[in-house]
């Protein structure tokens, strides 16, 4: 039996969408690893003694999903790691890993950081091919483009089981740490001109607030916890997805639930131009009317080799 250790984005967060991020990767490993054990440090919280002992004794370390390389580690560091650290981090994977916004070529202490703790042998998963480029800019060649692990269960005939017509309600979402009070003003303003109900999902502690500002408390909100979106996800009521925040938008897909992405930063964009997600840019928002009332399919692309490529290598 293997220990496999995550570095897991949901410990130490107030970001639901770590949560649902970590539920597919999970799901992931469990079925390459299946009879093994596995344990959880986290990434958004400084390691300590145990964590370092724990990661001495494991035969795979994962580092799962969400944005958390940056071009300048040593001042923007969503994964509380540092150079010290380094010295007891070695052979670390990355699995749907992404890059925080768009930035300039990562800088020395980055590309030291990471060339030290990265392993050499095997490939590295990552979301796009931004992230992509800027490892091998850095001289980290072993990296595969395979898509966010949450879109991999998105398959042909799940998206063609998804509504292509518009529905009479939508599940909205805000995000509290990018406004844009009047293009969000605006986009809050043609969702109550078409569809019937609005309810809302705080996918963060501060999204509800940001929310209240703008609808003035014209909306239904839906409890702040995975259970109650998957409940109303899973419910009979007739419903679209539109909003800011990405990972509300794929669990919807997973959902079989039409969904319209609005781009606010590079996750939602890069994952659109190589997965083709359904995607409207906010500065863009104008657009929206028109689609939201149109029929579409659902169609998402998964670079299906590199899904697979990346798990054989740990199936012996």
């Amino acid at each position: 039996m293997k220990k496999i250790l995550l570095f897991d984005t949901s410990i130490c967060t107030e970001n639901l969408g770590d949560y649902l991020i970590m539920e597919s990767l999970k799901l992931e490993l469990r079925n390459i690893f299946q009879n093994d054990f596995f344990i959880h440090v986290p990434t958004h919280d400084k390691l300590w003694k145990n964590s370092f002992e724990q990661i001495k004794k494991s035969d795979f370390l994962f580092v799962c999903g969400t944005n958390l390389l940056s071009s300048n580690m040593n001042s923007y560091n969503q994964w509380k790691i540092n150079l010290f650290d380094s010295l007891f981090l070695k052979n670390i994977i990355l699995m749907g890993v992404g890059w925080w916004q768009y930035q300039k070529k990562p800088n020395i202490y980055t590309k030291k950081l990471l060339n030290k703790i990265l392993h050499r042998g095997y490939l590295h998963s990552v979301r796009d091919n931004y992230t992509l480029n800027k490892l091998k800019s850095i001289g980290i060649k072993n990296v595969i483009n395979t898509g966010c692990p949450t879109l991999w269960h998105l398959t042909k005939k799940h998206c063609e089981s998804i509504p292509t017509k518009k529905a009479e309600n939508v599940l909205f979402t805000f995000t509290n740490y990018n406004q844009n009070y009047n293009l969000d003003l605006k986009l809050f303003e043609i969702l109550k001109r078409n569809y019937r109900k609005l309810y809302f999902w705080p996918q963060s502690f501060d999204d509800l607030k940001y929310a209240n500002e703008i609808s003035k408390k014209n909306i239904i909100l839906i409890n702040p916890n995975l259970k109650a979106l998957d409940e109303i996800l899973d419910s009979n009521i007739d419903l679209d997805y539109v909003g800011t925040r990405l990972h509300s938008g794929i669990r919807a897909m997973q959902f079989k639930r039409r969904t319209i992405i609005i781009g606010i930063d590079n996750r939602a964009i890069e994952l659109s131009k190589d997965s083709y997600i359904t995607l409207i840019k906010r500065d863009e928002i104008d657009f929206l009317t028109e689609k939201i009332n149109s029929n579409f399919e659902t169609k998402i692309s998964l670079p299906c080799k590199h899904i697979e490529k990346w798990k054989k290598q740990f199936i012996v």
